[in-house]
């Protein structure tokens, strides 16, 4: 956590800076775990400043904030980052300030809670060797059933499992994956190789489905109330959650079984074994077009 959503939701909230120029970059004081910054800011700040920010992407799970000259500052929330344009929940986790001119927006911030967070100055050498496709995977809002199956079919990893490794897909974490494959009427212990075509289409259907839903709900912030949009305002999609940290409450679908919690991969995993059968059948999906 953070995952596609949530960082989705964070760029957006923060295109407005584009247009702007930096003015100063700075790491304010703070005693607690550092976050990893390259090159140092006495190096990155002198690099970035006085140039225009010209667009705010995303790859991922990570922010990319292109500037002028083909740079980019990726920024990788992880477990506890926010980027913000408001203050932020408090002073003590404040990592980043970036100082902006020419515009009404002035500064950008990276909080971080845990200091697990990320923040790198690349090239686009660095861009593509750090960030290419044999780096990660195809973004998840947008990959086909046909690459998905190209990607994972081969694999005796249990499906929730792999849908994390983001070399193989890109942006999907613990919290979405086990609504994905609920969604989609999938048990999360099928190995992949055990997985048909059509339950391909229902899985990328689902990731698309959910993923959006998420966004327009500007993400999950769950019970920490760690995650904060843009402007410092929690979402909205934790209401929404049909599975995950609902263990041992009925499943709204089905109305006949507790949700099952179960550890995969040392992460929780949350499902409903009468929707999500390991024989492979399902009640009928009505949530997605397939």
């Amino acid at each position: 956590m953070p995952e596609l959503p949530e960082v989705e939701t964070m760029r957006r909230g923060i295109r407005p800076i584009i247009g702007h120029r930096i003015a100063a970059v700075e790491r304010p004081p703070c005693r607690l775990r550092p976050i990893v910054l390259e090159p140092p800011i006495d190096i990155l700040a002198p690099r970035v400043r006085d140039r225009a920010i010209v667009e705010v992407g995303r790859r991922g799970k990570r922010i990319l904030i292109e500037l002028e000259g083909q740079q980019w500052l990726v920024i990788e929330p992880r477990m506890t980052g926010l980027v913000l344009l408001a203050d932020p929940p408090g002073p003590e986790h404040l990592r980043l300030r970036i100082r902006l001119k020419e515009g009404p927006i002035p500064q950008l911030l990276f909080w971080d809670r845990r200091g697990l967070g990320t923040v790198r100055l690349l090239d686009a050498v660095e861009f593509a060797q750090r960030l290419g496709h044999d780096r990660l995977g195809p973004d998840a809002l947008e990959v086909s059933a046909e690459t998905l199956q190209q990607r994972l079919a081969g694999s005796q990893r249990a499906i929730k499992v792999a849908l994390l490794d983001q070399r193989a897909v890109a942006g999907i974490g613990n919290l979405y994956a086990a609504e994905i494959l609920y969604v989609a009427g999938i048990d999360p212990r099928t190995r992949c190789d055990k997985l048909s075509r059509p339950q391909w289409r229902r899985i990328a259907a689902a990731t698309q489905y959910v993923l959006e839903e998420a966004i327009r709900y500007e993400g999950s912030t769950l019970a920490d109330g760690t995650y904060r949009n843009a402007l410092n305002d929690p979402g909205g999609y934790q209401s929404q959650h049909r599975v995950y940290a609902r263990a041992e409450t009925l499943c709204r679908r089905c109305q006949g079984a507790p949700i099952r919690r179960i550890v995969q991969a040392q992460r929780a995993t949350f499902f409903c074994p009468q929707c999500q059968r390991r024989s492979g059948r399902h009640p009928c999906v009505s949530e997605i077009p397939v």
